[in-house]
């Protein structure tokens, strides 16, 4: 940690977040990212990119990777992202993102990345055999955000420590460059409701594309006959729902599904308490099949609209993509300059 007191950061607000490339998206990323996404675009600067530099950290099948690059991009429009507003774009259509974690990575320190306990869970026992990548994912990860001083980041649990990381490394550059105030420390936007949907098969699991039984999750290409059937089949127990809150503490899946029906119907899990107390899953979940149809439907179908058309996401991309480069540009500019790699008759 830096231990300078940090001058004040005086640029615009911007938000940035991305979604790697790597897997079906489900409810959980619909829920604790998607919708979120789509609605910062209209309070603030707001760049969204596919993490397609992030997902090769593990290898990616090649022939999949682009395909799997244009469904995020068609997940983020479908959610109510729009292009238009919002800046859409492939990670790796920006190089400064990697120019600049490069400079990150001599700044930044052995022991910040030791500590990074996602490295520890992601490469488990046999962490030799893990690509350097992986290890330096959180430096990549603060350049992807201060390339574009973003002041703001959503950030779910397992992604805090990274943020402390960011705001590390920009105090420091700040303090080694005699740079005061040139990167802000960028604060986290705090998970809300919907922010951690687990399994419907196990309530004390979250949601994951990795998960081997399909019937874990709400894939956001499932249509309205599977994800009715989904709901139908989740886990349960027998008692009837109750009134508070605390009764729900020892019954992780009741407390699930009352919570997805919460975020889907933009409602507190108190609310939706006080319309089923006393009813049992035979009546709820119906009711919850019903408005995960309305809500996911949809987006289902405007996903296969859009992914029918690959020139067109491909278009919103690069125009993206083009976009998120003139801010980045001037950021990296600036960044040489101050650690001594240009000058202006240089460039």
């Amino acid at each position: 940690m830096t231990d300078q007191t940090p001058a004040p950061y005086a640029g615009p607000k911007r938000v940035l977040s991305g979604v790697q490339p790597s897997g079906a998206l489900h409810l959980g990323n619909y829920l604790g990212a998607l919708v979120k996404f789509a609605r910062l675009q209209h309070e603030m600067k707001t760049l969204i990119f596919v993490a397609d530099l992030h997902a090769i950290t593990v290898f990616q099948d090649p022939a999949l990777l682009a395909a799997q690059t244009r469904e995020i991009a068609a997940a983020y429009i479908a959610s109510g992202l729009d292009p238009k507003v919002a800046t859409i774009f492939p990670q790796s259509a920006v190089p400064e993102h990697a120019e600049l974690a490069w400079i990150f990575n001599c700044v930044a320190r052995l022991g910040w990345l030791d500590r990074m306990t996602q490295f520890k869970e992601k490469s488990g026992k046999h962490k030799e055999r893990a690509s350097v990548g992986l290890y330096t994912y959180p430096v990549l990860q603060a350049a992807d955000i201060l390339i574009y001083k973003a002041t703001h980041v959503p950030v779910g649990e397992d992604q805090k420590q990274h943020l402390e990381l960011t705001r590390d490394v920009a105090g420091k550059f700040n303090h080694d460059f005699g740079a005061p105030g040139f990167f802000p420390l960028t604060d986290p936007l705090i998970e809300g409701p919907g922010a951690r949907i687990m399994s419907l098969r196990d309530g004390s699991a979250k949601m994951s594309k990795s998960d081997p039984s399909d019937l874990s999750r709400i894939n956001l290409l499932d249509d309205e006959e599977a994800i009715a059937n989904k709901i139908r089949k989740a886990r349960t127990d027998p008692e009837p729902l109750p009134e508070t809150l605390d009764e729900l503490k020892e019954r992780p899946e009741a407390r699930n599904l009352v919570g997805i029906y919460a975020a889907l119907d933009g409602r507190t899990d108190v609310q939706v308490l006080a319309e089923f107390a006393g009813q049992g899953f035979g009546a709820f979940k119906p009711k919850l099949a019903d408005l995960a149809v309305a809500k996911l439907g949809p987006v289902g179908a405007e996903m296969r609209r859009l992914m029918a058309d690959p020139a067109e996401l491909d278009r919103i991309l690069k125009a993206g993509g083009e976009h998120a480069r003139a801010i980045a540009a001037p950021t990296l500019r600036e960044v040489k300059e101050k650690v001594g790699f240009i000058s202006a008759g240089w460039l």
